[in-house]
């Protein structure tokens, strides 16, 4: 088996975990950002197995510059998203916050 029989890669901005819904992304921002070990990591996503986390990490170590980018082009959209979302909440959102206000309000009194 090779290292890239791991993954499925749909796009060139979307590597998942062959057989999971998970993006290398999500994995690797957990261990390069958060400093999570492979078994954290495993625990916290029930469709991965340890293998398949280091199976990831082993990817990354082998192509870091590449995946670096990948990373940094998934941090910067989620960024934006972020900002659009700030920008434009749902009116799910909107209604939350306004709940909360309202709590911190009573809470204050």
């Amino acid at each position: 088996m090779q290292l890239e029989d791991y993954f499925d890669f749909q796009r060139p901005d979307d590597i998942r975990v062959k057989g999971t819904r998970i993006g290398i992304e999500t994995i690797l921002y957990d261990f390069i950002h958060r400093a999570r070990t492979p078994e954290q990591i495993a625990q916290t996503y029930p469709s991965l197995n340890l293998e398949q986390v280091y199976a990831t990490i082993l990817y990354y170590l082998h192509n870091k510059e590449a995946v670096s980018n990948y990373i940094a082009d998934w941090l910067e959209w989620s960024h934006q998203q972020l900002k659009a979302q700030e920008l434009n909440p749902s009116p799910s959102a909107i209604r939350l916050r306004k709940l909360r206000a309202e709590r911190e309000l009573v809470e204050k009194v």
